[in-house]
């Protein structure tokens, strides 16, 4: 970048006291996806193994029946005289039994993860952090912080009362994120109520300074608010569940800092795969279209394939000897059917002459053929 924008550096009343330029890692490619990925594996790393007893389930007197007494052959509690006596045990389809597939403590807990990626992610997660929407997107309440990314004087490293942060905080309009935090305070769901950490909390800001003169004993007890050095940036606390956009109040030594840590001489700051994700603009432009072939508007028409077995021109241009052939069987085949049709006439016209004629025969012959009555002279 040729010339960096500015940033705004407020004093710790919430004027505005001067400005420094925007640390280069604030411009770094986002990518969620590899925040996503090193934060999952990164959680994994505080683990604490665990495992059932080795004997649960096992620790009853139990041998199987055998066959031939038509019940399982899962071993069976011995004894009498109780309900206890010839139960199912040890099985993991059984009351009282051993789980499937009991967890050990030499499980895979921890995972390893490559320092790019891990450093890839951190400059993500610091460049989504100046994005307003983003950190909006996160549920941060900003809308009366005058500035994203937030930068204060660095005297703010020496504030030592809690009440010093909160004035300072509320300075800048961001005293309604920890609010928010704080009223966001239930008891957990599950059994973790009785291992240690029985309420949950929202993230509020995040508060990363240079030196500790006293910050850590001003901020650390506001609900919600964390605090981190600037040389031990922890994705875990910039992207908290794999989601950027943490709303972070730097102090503008941390800030000034950031330009040691990447850059030139320190940590390589990851570059974009394109300079300009816009397809359309890119194919568009006057450099892509300079070099391309002009487009064909008039397009070839091919005519279509004709099949050779049923049209006759294309049968004569492979072959005309058979062409003519069938051609010629054509028009005797058009000729026995005119013939046929004009003998079919002639016997039609015949039969009708016949009917006309035995028609006439019938009615003579039914004439002749009536007798008289016998009877009707009177003898």
């Amino acid at each position: 970048m040729a010339a960096r924008p500015l940033v705004s550096v407020f004093s710790l009343t919430g004027e505005k006291a001067g400005e420094t330029t925007l640390p280069e890692v604030m411009t770094a490619p986002m990518r969620p996806d590899i925040v996503q990925f090193v934060h999952t594996n990164m959680a994994k790393n505080n683990r604490q193994a665990y495992a059932v007893s080795p004997w649960a389930g096992k620790n009853v007197s139990a041998h199987s029946w055998g066959t031939g007494r038509a019940v399982a052959r899962i071993p069976r509690v011995g004894g009498g005289g109780t309900s206890r006596s010839g139960q199912g045990a040890f099985g993991n389809m059984c009351r009282g039994g051993r789980m499937f597939a009991p967890t050990k403590t030499w499980r895979k807990w921890h995972r390893k993860i490559n320092g790019t990626q891990r450093r890839y992610a951190v400059a993500s997660a610091l460049a989504a952090s100046a994005v307003p929407a983003l950190v909006m997107a996160r549920g941060h309440k900003v809308d009366d912080v005058p500035e994203i990314p937030l930068v204060m004087d660095s005297s703010i490293e020496s504030a030592k009362k809690t009440s010093a942060a909160k004035d300072i905080l509320a300075a800048v309009g961001a005293l309604a994120d920890v609010e928010k935090a704080a009223d966001s305070k239930k008891i957990r769901a599950g059994k973790g109520k009785a291992r240690g950490r029985k309420y949950t909390l929202r993230r509020g800001p995040l508060v990363i300074y240079k030196n500790n003169d006293g910050v850590e004993q001003a901020f650390r007890n506001l609900p919600g608010v964390e605090l981190c050095c600037v040389d031990r940036l922890n994705l875990l606390q910039l992207a908290p569940g794999g989601h950027m956009g943490r709303f972070c109040v730097w102090s503008q030594a941390a800030l000034d800092a950031l330009n040691e840590i990447y850059g030139s001489e320190g940590k390589k700051i990851p570059e974009d795969i394109m300079a300009n994700a816009d397809l359309a603009r890119i194919i568009n432009s006057d450099e892509i279209q300079s070099v391309l072939n002009p487009a064909k508007r008039a397009n070839k028409k091919y005519l279509r394939k004709k099949n050779p077995l049923k049209n006759i021109k294309a049968l004569a241009k492979l072959d005309p000897y058979a062409a003519a052939a069938r051609e010629s069987e054509q028009r005797a085949e058009a000729a026995r059917k005119d013939q046929k049709a004009a003998l079919l006439k002639k016997k039609r016209d015949v039969s009708k002459s016949k009917k006309q004629y035995k028609a006439q025969g019938k009615a003579f012959y039914e004439q002749v053929s009536q007798q008289g009555d016998v009877c009707a002279d009177g003898f």
